[in-house]
């Protein structure tokens, strides 16, 4: 059995002053990809992952989509998530 995992993670800092989004992925309990809003890009941890983030990194609309998430999807959740 092989599990693929996706998981979002929204950190605020100062209410919505500083927000920053952190999109991991992983294969089997191993991290092989990641996109932080900080860097702007995804990186890869593996030599599949390295693959797979110059992949994504190459489409200009899934880089500008996950880049504008932090506005569409954590600052617009903040209600939700804050204490």
């Amino acid at each position: 059995v092989f599990q693929e995992m996706a998981k979002a993670e929204c950190h605020f800092i100062n209410g919505t002053e500083k927000v920053r989004l952190v999109e991991r992925h992983f294969y089997n309990r191993l991290q092989y990809a990641m996109f932080d809003s900080d860097v702007g890009h995804y990186v890869g941890f593996t030599p599949f992952g390295e693959k797979v983030a110059r992949y994504w990194n190459s489409l200009l609309e899934r880089l500008e989509y996950a880049r504008a998430a932090v506005d569409t999807y954590c600052r617009h959740n903040y209600e939700v998530d804050a204490p």
